[in-house]
This record gives C-alpha cells, sequence and structure tokens, in this order.
C-alpha cells in the first residue's frame, strides 16, 4: 500500500490511467471507474476507486457485478490504496479472488535529456503494424490484436507509440501517454530472439526522453509484481514503488 503522504500522488496516476489505457466503454458510479474492454488486460476491465476512501455499498456493488456478468466477464476489483476499509473487507467477504498484484511505480525525468534514437520510430498513432506487432509477441486474450486496437485507437492525449528497429525489423514495442506533467509508460514487448540485450531498456529510455519533451516531469507504470525482470530492469533505471494493488475477480458461477 502507499503511505499517507503519497495518496495523491496515487489518485493522479491512477485517474490518468483512465486516459492513458481507455477502455471501449467507461460508466462512472459514484467515486468508481468501472471499464469494459471484452477481457483484455485487467485494469481495462474493472472498477477502480477514483477517491481516498472511496466505498461501494452492498447494492452498489451487486449492481457492478451484473454488468459484468451481462458482459460475459468475471466481476472484477482492483483494490488499490484509494479503496474505503469497508469495501476492502466486503470485497474479500464476498469471494473475490486474487487473480494478480502489482506495482505502481514512478520516477522523476528531472534528469532525463530528450534525445534521439536513430533505431527508434515513434508514431503519434497506432500503426496497424504496431498494433500486430505488440499482439504478435503476446499471449492468450493478449495476443488478439482487435482488442488491443479497440483501447489504443481511443487514447486521445498526446501519444508516442514506439518500435525498436534491428536491421530494419521490428523488434521490440512500447508506449507512452502524456498528461498534465505525468506520461505513462505501458505495452512494453521485446522479441524473444532479441530479449537480453538492451533494447527494453533503451526504448524505455526512448520513451522517457519523449516525455520529456512533452514537458511531464514524472514517469509512471504498473508492472506484476511476480515479473522479477521487469522489476529489476525498471528498478535499475530509477523507478521506484509509489503503491501496491490487487486485482480481485468473483466466479462467473457466484
Amino acid at each position: 500500500m502507499a503511505a499517507e503522504g503519497d495518496l495523491g500522488l496515487v489518485l493522479d496516476c491512477e485517474r490518468r490511467i483512465v486516459n492513458a489505457w481507455p477502455s471501449p466503454a467507461t460508466l462512472l458510479v459514484d467515486d468508481w471507474v468501472v471499464r469494459f474492454a471484452g477481457g483484455y488486460s485487467g485494469r481495462a476491465n474493472s472498477a477502480s476507486p477514483l477517491k481516498p476512501g472511496a466505498e461501494l455499498d452492498e447494492a452498489t456493488l451487486s449492481l457492478i457485478e451484473e454488468l459484468y456478468r451481462s458482459d460475459g466477464l468475471p466481476p472484477c476489483i482492483r483494490l488499490t490504496p484509494l479503496v474505503g476499509e469497508a469495501t476492502l473487507a466486503m470485497v474479500k467477504a464476498r469471494g473475490y479472488a486474487v487473480r494478480d498484484a502489482s506495482f505502481g511505480l514512478i520516477r522523476s525525468l528531472a534528469d532525463i535529456e530528450p534525445s534521439i534514437e536513430p533505431d527508434l520510430q515513434i508514431e503519434a498513432r497506432p500503426s496497424p503494424d504496431w498494433i500486430a506487432g505488440v499482439a504478435a509477441r503476446q499471449s492468450g486474450i493478449k495476443a488478439d490484436a482487435d482488442k488491443l486496437a479497440a483501447i489504443v485507437d481511443a487514447v486521445r492525449l498526446p501519444a508516442a507509440f514506439a518500435t525498436w528497429l534491428v536491421a530494419g525489423e521490428p523488434v521490440a514495442f512500447g508506449m507512452s501517454v502524456a498528461e498534465r506533467g505525468m506520461a505513462e509508460i505501458g505495452s512494453v514487448v521485446v522479441d524473444p530472439a532479441h530479449r537480453g540485450q538492451g533494447l527494453g531498456r533503451r526504448l524505455i529510455a526512448g520513451l522517457m526522453g519523449w516525455a520529456r519533451a512533452m514537458d511531464c516531469r514524472q514517469a509512471y507504470l504498473q508492472v506484476d509484481q511476480t515479473n522479477a525482470v521487469a522489476n529489476r530492469l525498471y528498478g535499475s533505471m530509477g523507478f521506484h514503488q509509489l503503491y501496491a494493488y490487487e486485482t480481485r475477480v468473483l466466479d462467473l458461477a457466484g
């Protein structure tokens, strides 16, 4: 969880995430955002609190559950440090199981200088090749290029869709979205045949340089707590943990 003094910064990140990774369908329910993206990605298909101490009463939680069931999705709640204690206890008591746990990481960009990497191609909109390249290097539902396109095509803020080229071949991909002095970095994937060569690090550094050129003061991202390789990489690049959260789901038969 986050320290009390960090809740404002957590809120800054969580509100921006809604815009940086937009779902095709989004509802505001009291102090919560409820999002639907056909099951592609946890944060795009979950209910998240958008205010410190945000609570849900039993009737409102039942409504959210029915909305997900009607969409053929398991009800899903992100338990970030913004969730109220009563709702936290109710979600656990209702039988929601942990699907995954993530860290929210952040770093200052004060030491970053915008630079030009000749092998880094950055586009303002997601091209069909970028979407296909990201999808082809993922598994499960994240290999669905159409569902990915539905999300990234909806980005309306300044964005960078990055492709790293080796001898003209696209081998690594990532994106960043800038909003009011902060930039999210995400969708970083490297072709298996080119891993271990530092390309992910260079691509992320390039995206941070782009964010600095966009007058962003901070970069933030989310990473699975069990992804030791990614956590080591981000730590070595100056990112530190701002908060931790769980994504919990309720079985469709529940």
